[in-house]
């Protein structure tokens, strides 16, 4: 096993609980595990564990913050030590440090309708999963489904790969992992038909056509990836997007089509209820920061 530390600095307004709520949902702790700071310690750190796959091998990935500070560790079942860069890359878009949330906030402070949702959660980012495939799985497993069924299903997908770090956490599986699987095995997790052959397709796309990988991306453009992913069966708008938002952290996702959204924004709006085009035309007015915008709307409960 080999291992890198890194510390990161953090933004006067960086919201730790909200990285840390979006990672604490399954309850398992399969692949995730949160670190509460606890007041009556001598350590007054809290963070999270989380397995992964990197560069093809189990991994350990462990964050705790300080109020002014993240420290991540890597641990990897491999004999190549992790490259400080590729895992400064990762810490930054996960901790949702590129985002230039002080802008979004200065803009739209005085705004009559996100003034207070702004001032409810100062700081608010959007967390990133450790791969876009991760994000996109998860996309695939949350269409049209609860977010507890959802959670569920995850759970019994992590352990049906059956991928481990020596640390005994699981990982979750990259796409060669459950290209691996049957669609029996599948079906058994909990995932429909349609989502089974969805989520096989896909994980075959990137394992074998190098789909999510850099140069893909560069090569492509945003439009283009778009059209790409479109072209694969089962795959929609709000998949894309949702993706696109937890795999990347690209902050101008429209989201109209997401059911709590739309909900919220009616709530917002003092409107019983709001079609996806109308909820498109009123993000439309808040780009770039249509996500950060669709993040305060989902914090709304």
């Amino acid at each position: 096993m080999t291992s890198l530390t890194i510390t990161l600095n953090l933004p006067p307004n960086f919201c730790t609980a909200g990285i840390l709520a979006y990672h604490r949902r399954d309850k398992q702790q399969l692949a995730e595990r949160i670190l509460d700071q606890d007041a009556t310690a001598d350590s007054q750190e809290c963070g999270m564990d989380k397995g992964i796959i990197w560069h093809s091998h189990p991994a350990l990935l462990q964050v705790r913050f300080s109020d002014t500070q993240a420290r991540v560790s890597l641990h990897t079942d491999s004999t190549t030590v992790p490259a400080k860069e590729a895992l400064t890359a990762l810490a930054e878009r996960m901790l949702g440090l590129h985002q230039d949330v002080a802008a979004f906030e200065d803009k739209y402070t005085n705004h009559p309708l996100l003034a207070n949702l702004i001032r409810q959660n100062p700081g608010l980012r959007i967390p990133t999963v450790a791969s876009p495939f991760e994000a996109f799985a998860w996309a695939i497993t949350g269409q049209q489904i609860s977010v507890t069924a959802a959670i569920s299903i995850r759970s019994k997908l992590i352990q049906a790969a059956g991928v481990r770090h020596s640390s005994g956490m699981y990982c979750f599986p990259d796409a060669t992992h459950i290209s691996a699987l049957s669609y029996q095995a599948l079906r058994e997790c909990g995932f429909s038909n349609s989502k089974a052959n969805c989520l096989l397709n896909l994980s075959r796309h990137v394992a074998e056509k190098g789909y999510f990988s850099d140069n893909w991306l560069e090569s492509l453009g945003t439009e283009k990836v778009r059209e790409t992913l479109l072209s694969l069966k089962g795959i929609g708008p709000w998949t894309i997007n949702y993706g696109l938002l937890r795999g990347f952290g690209w902050l101008d996702e429209s989201l109209e089509t997401d059911a709590a959204v739309r909900r919220n924004l009616a709530r917002l709006l003092n409107q019983d209820r709001i079609t996806p085009a109308r909820t498109a035309a009123w993000l439309a007015q808040f780009s770039p920061y249509r996500s950060l915008v669709a993040a305060h709307l989902w914090e709304m409960g």
